[in-house]
């Protein structure tokens, strides 16, 4: 059944795979072919489809849904949530209790021993855990959902018979004409046939916050990505100004949209946590499965009675598993989930609370996580650096005046104007003062926009700004020292130095130049710009979060590297790395990444911290790779291209800002897109995982040390050495003492490390901790049956002679009480060395002095200590079987727990020295 499903799940992943490379070649066949080509191949024309052709390619090219996986039926989560290892053996217990509370006693016509209270009590616990679990997930969307609200729900296309008309959506086929304007989303991926100062918005799709212009004109460069492709839109976008004609090539499921619908809607991988629970989960069991079956033979040789036997093995089982194991961890991470909220980060799946903690790499984007995010305006210079207020006013009066779209650095000149016109006269009233006669609109050919403004003098003046080589390829003069020279390349070359240095230094130059020699005429075209003179820069900076190097620094300190993954260039992503403090061991691109075999990127991702020019499906690799390679990963983002990568992680971080579908893909929320605030998530993950280990090494190893005791007793002893009912008692009250462990305090040196889980370690740490608590029981029976029990029950008679010495009624009634203070002796020694042991194992420092355990949990551990204590003191004991023990017994007691107490402690510390941890 297993080797069916993992080839059902290869064959899923080679069609997804094959299916995204079609889809790629046909994005590149689109791209790089002339339109009528395009028109000829989809069977179309620029005046569209007629009805009978959109049935045909509907039913050649599919209709235009994104499809995701079927959502889970209420069964499926119900079973999904009650059913796992842990369950699984609380749901073995009651069936053992069943068997041997109730349905032994009727079978046995004993109706006054029948006891619901055990399988009640682990009823209650499969219920709680389960019902914990199926409302988490219960709570968490559908991704692939919040992937279709993003979509319009109709769209305007050309038909023949009928012309321009609106449809719906899902009505749209491959080879359909439709027509794009300001406001649009894409519907489908399209071609660009027709476009006039059209840009598109990807930022959906890439992440980055800059439109591009999207034009007609074929692709000729070979090593492009596909989201780089100026003649391509895709599906999800937005048009941000302009209108095109564009030809679709493909819809639904066989878009780059869909593509990534398609993986966000996966089943989330098995995290760390999910690993670690479940190993420790069959480490447990498998202990069971070795330790019934020999105590079954044991006791049955020994003693003949079978039956007994048996139901003593099967109590075995009950004492070695930890029956609260599932409540303790959901309240450990529960009590996380409620101490990061006060932390400004909301969590929206439980299990995500340790990976938090467990993590070692963190991989984020750059944009708004290192910077700001915002682009400012920081200098507005001449052409020999010097801060002029006139370049600003030049500046201002063509991002003001311009009618496009007004991008980051349009509106950061615009606000820089405003801020400084209250200190300078010359800024004053700018849009009053001037009027716009004309403009020439930016395009990605020419990289300029250019407006011609007149002022009440009626001194008109085209003012134009560009990247700075395209500026210097239409200016002819200079302006240096107050006088306007002509170019040279001895002044070209030094500009170029100037702008260099900026570009080094993470800013982003253009260039401002003006012409006042202008013809007065109603429309101006690209012609008019010429001869122009170059008047001075701009520079512009995402400038870098003031938390963002001491956060790198801390989680540093805390074992977490820190990967850069980002879809902005080289030039900037290092600059940026260098203020914040990042030094750069390697830097690849994604072209880069593109080349690499699935081994060279798994060997490349260890040597590289910075990722750049990467697309969606980049980011997911490398994340990928760096699980394969064992590390525990955390991905923030905040788009719909980072959310297949939180996917792919152990854990998925978005902030509250992000788009919806990247909040649906994470399993942590940040309140503030600060990685200070990840190192707060990071401190009580760890705490979240100390607690919890804590708990399952020191429950796991003091109940397989009782067992190695009552093994050994069984074989020796004449009588069980303790009733079922009694190792069912023992262990809830030591798991309702352990109840405040969520809240117990955590040494700070555990906690600079990331930990992984590692069932291997638990099994160690019970076999090696675990019968040094048999040492003293051994101590304890040897006393009690020798030495107590004779003196203050059978005067003097051990139990095998009381036969020679008394009979009938007499005889039964002495054993039974021998038996009694023997099972009190041995049930309140083992609790006390059970719970104090708790403050030995929870720090590998000395208890008491050095590390102290929280208030909550010393008071329950020593209520806990008080109430055993007094059960063979009351009616309840006597039910169960005890007898008040004297008070000489605890004489013997307190120096025997004295030297466990002792002999723990140097155990300890020789197991962290072997080790190298404790937990």
């Amino acid at each position: 059944m297993r080797i069916n499903k993992n080839f059902r799940n290869t064959i899923e992943t080679q069609n997804k795979i094959l299916k995204k490379e079609k889809m790629k070649e046909k994005i590149f066949y689109s791209s790089s072919n002339a339109c009528e080509e395009l028109l000829k191949k989809f069977n179309s024309s620029i005046k569209g489809l007629d009805e009978k052709k959109v049935v045909e390619h509907r039913n050649l090219y599919g209709k235009n849904i994104v499809t995701h996986e079927k959502k889970k039926t209420l069964l499926k989560k119900v079973v999904e949530s009650f059913v796992n290892p842990f369950t699984a053996i609380l749901f073995f217990l009651a069936i053992v209790s069943i068997f041997t509370d109730i349905i032994v006693p009727i079978y046995q016509n004993n109706p006054e021993e029948i006891s619901i209270l055990t399988v009640s009590i682990i009823l209650i616990m499969v219920f709680m855990s389960g019902a914990l679990r199926f409302i988490q997930e219960s709570r968490s969307g559908n991704a692939a959902e919040k992937l279709l609200a993003m979509i319009t729900t109709t769209c305007t296309v050309i038909r023949k018979e009928e012309g321009e008309k609106e449809i719906p959506l899902d009505e749209l086929v491959v080879g359909d004409i439709i027509h794009l304007s300001a406001g649009d989303m894409l519907p489908a991926d399209v071609r660009i046939l027709e476009a006039k100062d059209l840009f598109v918005s990807q930022s959906a799709i890439t992440g980055e916050s800059d439109p591009i212009e999207k034009i007609s004109k074929i692709n000729e460069e070979e090593n492009i990505s596909i989201t780089d492709l100026q003649n391509i839109a895709f599906m999800g976008s937005s048009v941000i100004s302009g209108t095109a004609l564009a030809l679709v090539i493909s819809v639904g499921d066989d878009t780059l949209f869909g593509n990534i619908a398609s993986s966000v809607s996966e089943e989330s991988i098995e995290t760390s946590f999910s690993k670690g629970v479940n190993s420790v989960s069959w480490v447990l069991i498998r202990f069971m499965l070795v330790m019934v079956p020999v105590v079954f033979f044991i006791n049955g040789m020994t003693k003949g009675n079978w039956l007994e036997a048996f139901l003593f093995a099967i109590s075995i089982a009950v004492g070695l598993t930890p029956e609260m194991l599932p409540m303790i961890v959901t309240t450990c991470l529960a009590k996380g989930a409620v101490s990061m909220s006060k932390k400004k980060t909301i969590v929206k799946n439980l299990n995500s609370i340790q990976n938090f903690g467990a993590i070692d790499i963190l991989c984020t984007d750059k944009t708004g996580t290192l910077t700001q995010d915002k682009v400012v305006l920081e200098y507005h210079m001449d052409v020999e650096g010097k801060e002029d207020t006139r370049i600003l006013r030049h500046a201002y009066l063509n991002s003001y005046f311009q009618t496009g779209y007004k991008n980051l650095m349009d509106l950061a000149i615009i606000e820089k104007t405003e801020e400084e016109e209250n200190e300078n006269p010359q800024l004053v009233d700018l849009s009053k003062e001037y009027h716009k006669i004309d403009e020439i609109p930016f395009d990605f050919t020419r990289r300029r926009l250019s407006t011609i403004v007149e002022d009440r003098k009626g001194k008109r003046q085209m003012i134009t700004k560009g990247a700075v080589e395209e500026m210097l390829s239409v200016c002819k003069y200079v302006e240096l020292e107050n006088e306007v020279k002509e170019l040279d390349e001895k002044i070209i070359k030094n500009i170029l130095k100037t702008v260099n240095r900026f570009n080094e230094d993470g800013f982003r130059v253009i260039a401002i130049a003006q012409k006042t020699n202008i013809p007065i005429v109603e429309t101006y075209s690209i012609d008019e710009e010429n001869e122009m003179v170059l008047i001075g820069y701009l520079a512009f900076l995402d400038p870098p979060k003031e938390s963002t190097t001491e956060a790198i620094k801390t989680l540093k300190e805390y074992g977490v590297k820190t990967k850069i993954l980002t879809g902005d260039n080289e030039k900037v992503t290092r600059c940026i790395c260098k203020q914040v403090g990042l030094e750069i061991n390697n830097l690849l691109l994604g072209s880069d990444i593109e080349k690499m075999s699935e081994i060279e990127l798994m060997k490349a991702v260890e040597e590289t911290n910075v990722f750049a020019k990467l697309s969606p499906e980049q980011k997911t690799k490398i994340v990928t790779s760096l699980r394969n390679n064992g590390h525990i990963v955390g991905f923030m983002g905040d788009g719909i291209n980072d959310a297949s990568a939180m996917k792919a992680a152990d854990i998925g971080i978005s902030v509250d800002t992000a788009v919806d579908i990247a909040k649906e893909s994470a399993d942590i929320i940040l309140l503030e897109k600060d990685l200070m605030v990840l190192e707060e998530g990071i401190i009580e993950g760890r705490k979240t995982y100390a607690n919890m280990i804590k708990y399952i090494k020191m429950t796991a190893s003091s109940n397989f040390g009782n067992m190695f005791s009552v093994l050994a007793a069984s074989a020796l002893l004449p009588f069980l050495p303790m009733e079922s009912i009694h190792l069912i008692l023992l262990n809830l009250i030591y798991d309702l003492s352990c109840g405040a462990i969520p809240w117990d305090n955590v040494d700070e040196d555990f906690i600079k490390l990331p930990k992984k889980w590692d069932a291997s370690s638990i099994g160690n740490f019970m076999i090696w901790l675990g019968p040094t608590s048999s040492i003293f029981d051994w101590t304890t029976y040897a006393f009690m049956y020798f030495i107590f029990c004779p003196f203050f029950v059978s005067h003097g008679v051990l139990f095998n002679d009381l036969v020679n010495h008394y009979s009938g009624a007499e005889l039964l009634q002495m054993k039974q009480n021998y038996i009694a203070m023997f099972q009190a002796g041995w049930f309140v020694e083992s609790m006390w060395s059970q719970t104090l042991v708790i403050h030995m194992i929870r720090t590998k420092k000395i208890p008491f002095i050095q590390s102290h355990a929280s208030g909550s949990l010393t008071f329950l551990t020593f209520t806990g200590i008080i109430i055993l204590t007094i059960i063979p003191f009351t009616s309840f004991g006597k039910a169960i079987g005890f007898i008040p023990l004297p008070a000489s017994y605890f004489g013997y007691l307190i120096p025997c727990i004295l030297l466990y107490m002792g002999l723990a402690t140097s155990l300890k510390k020789a197991y962290v020295k072997h080790f190298g941890e404790l937990l």
